[in-house]
């Protein structure tokens, strides 16, 4: 059986669990593709799952392989895939019904409805930083909050991977967001579209229609105060929403053209090749990443 190169985690752990070793290619299903990835993208999620803190939410198949986000190129279709074909350059958010088969490596298979082909504009790398991150962003502003123009949204930690986004899918809504930062974002944030900003050490938020919280705790009880209805991505409850963003070809297609059209602007703030995933993810729990990571796979 041919093997390919992964990063992987054999127990749960820190960093220091993280090893680059050889691991049997997936199998192509009649639905799948086979992507060459190119580059991945690295979301807080991993290192949680790296620690363990996905267990029991999904089950984890030893060697895990981490990582749910991935750009590359087509390289096989399965028999019943009608939208693909070898050489397409594509993008997708890869996370599967269990924890093992991640995009840290240089091949996935997923279900051709995960995929959606490369935005023109971006190259591998910044593609990588779009699916896990605008998928949550866009599902929660129009699926969970149903944002209607005109209505004000906070986004706390809106320089941050899934909040750069949120500014930005909530201006193409027409609504007006506000954002939460250090001050040393804030300029960044009035680029995104932020009609004002916030430093989010001072704990004080304007009354809102509509709140992203990818925080929790404190955050989430203050910010429940000031918004009609809140979405939190990091914390369950019964007094606001929560969701867990899932795969979706067809609305990252949507993503793809708001990005074409230079609506929507992905920011890179660091790249590690794929051996130095130990420090990409040194680098992100560091904290104070503006916008996203990725790691380069292959050329």
């Amino acid at each position: 059986m041919s093997v390919v190169r992964a990063v992987v985690i054999h127990e749960f752990g820190g960093r220091d669990k993280l090893r680059l070793e050889d691991v049997s290619e997936p199998k192509l299903f009649p639905d799948a593709v086979r992507i060459r990835i190119r580059a991945a993208g690295v979301n807080p999620v991993d290192c949680k799952t790296r620690e363990g803190r996905q267990e029991p939410r999904f089950p984890h198949v030893f060697p895990v392989v981490l990582g749910w986000d991935a750009a590359g190129v087509v390289e096989e279709v399965g028999p019943a895939t009608r939208w693909f074909k070898p050489g397409d350059e594509v993008y997708a958010y890869c996370r599967k019904h269990f924890v093992g088969e991640g995009t840290y490596t240089e091949q996935v298979v997923v279900p051709d409805g995960f995929v959606a082909r490369l935005p023109r504009n971006l190259n591998f790398a910044e593609a990588a930083a779009v699916p896990l991150a605008a998928l949550t962003a866009y599902q929660c502003l129009v699926e969970q909050l149903q944002i209607k123009p005109g209505e004000t949204v906070l986004v706390h930690a809106a320089a941050g991977g899934v909040g750069h986004f949120a500014v930005q899918i909530a201006r193409e809504l027409g609504a007006k967001p506000i954002g939460t930062a250090s001050p040393r974002n804030h300029d960044f944030l009035r680029e995104l579209g932020c009609i004002d900003a916030i430093d989010y050490h001072e704990g004080d938020f304007p009354g809102v229609d509509a709140a992203i919280d990818p925080i929790g705790g404190e955050t989430l009880e203050k910010t429940l105060s000031v918004a009609g209805r809140t979405v939190s991505i990091v914390q369950p409850g019964d007094t606001h929403g929560y969701h867990f963003v899932r795969p979706s070809g067809a609305e990252l297609s949507v993503l793809t053209g708001w990005i074409e059209d230079g609506r929507v602007r992905v920011h890179l703030d660091d790249t590690f090749p794929l051996d130095e995933a130990a420090a990409a993810h040194e680098r992100l729990e560091e904290g104070h990443v503006r916008g996203k990571i990725a790691l380069t796979v292959s050329e």
